[in-house]
């Protein structure tokens, strides 16, 4: 199957960042009949990501090269249902990870990020949740620049491991930006980067109640975790976006009176 073959859920801008109109089963079934001629990327966005973004003009461009960006976080949900989509709903990175887990939809997977620690927990939780799931190889960066030869290396692995789906656990940006980059060396293989995704479903790193994650309060909850590493974040990030997403908002209500 090729890329002409392919339809993937048509995006639609939150505060000037392209972001897929999609779902959690319209995702994996986008990525079960993906092109076998090039990588398939998905990013998974939250506030943070799209106002990097906008800041960031190579983490703009990853993301929108990415065939599948995500609604990850419940404000950019509310972006979409403002504006383009009522019936939105959320496409979590870790949740998502847990459907193609659970769902065993046949994929072949590989984990690649985060720290041998947290690899080998999170294969562990995977194969309690999922033991008919194939995971064919693990693969923990250093925290430095990698070089030439062990970017090779690297990528020759995840080809010869028979993978379907990379699941990415980097963080953002370098995750998205990594998927960027390495995605002509993969073609066929669908690239996920879910963050911290690795952290909670290994059980590593706490996620916030339901009733917190539905309220759109997310952050507070990781604020609270890790106040020293967040805070600069959040500070700026949610009253910015807040008010960007408001005059989109109303924008969009003017138009459509014109």
């Amino acid at each position: 199957m090729t890329a002409a073959d392919v339809t993937f859920a048509d995006k639609a801008p939150v505060v000037g960042v392209p972001i897929s109109m999609t779902s959690y089963d319209d995702v994996i079934e986008s990525l079960t009949n993906r092109p076998k001629d090039r990588a398939t990327v998905v990013a998974v966005c939250n506030v943070h990501s799209v106002m990097s973004a906008r800041r960031d003009r190579r983490l703009h461009e990853a993301i929108a090269a990415a065939e599948i960006a995500t609604p990850d976080g419940v404000p950019i949900v509310w972006g979409l249902r403002a504006t383009v989509r009522k019936g939105q709903e959320r496409v979590y990175g870790p949740e998502l990870m847990r459907r193609a887990f659970v769902g065993d939809v046949g994929w072949k997977h590989y984990l690649y990020g985060s720290t041998p620690e947290t690899l080998v927990a999170l294969q562990g939780k995977l194969a309690e949740i999922a033991p008919n799931a194939e995971i064919v190889g693990l693969y923990s960066p250093p925290f430095r620049e990698m070089s030439q030869e062990e970017t090779t290396s690297a990528m020759a692995d995840i080809r010869d491991s028979g993978a379907d789906v990379v699941w990415v656990g980097l963080g953002m940006p370098k995750q998205e930006l990594w998927m960027h980059a390495i995605r002509p060396e993969l073609p066929g293989i669908a690239l996920l980067g879910v963050g911290a995704g690795f952290d909670f479903l290994a059980g590593t790193k706490r996620q916030a109640p339901p009733w917190m994650q539905k309220a759109g309060l997310e952050w507070l909850f990781r604020l609270i975790q890790e106040p020293r590493r967040l805070w600069r974040r959040y500070v700026w990030n949610n009253p910015a976006y807040a008010l960007l997403l408001g005059l989109q908002v109303i924008r969009h209500k003017l138009s459509r009176k014109g």
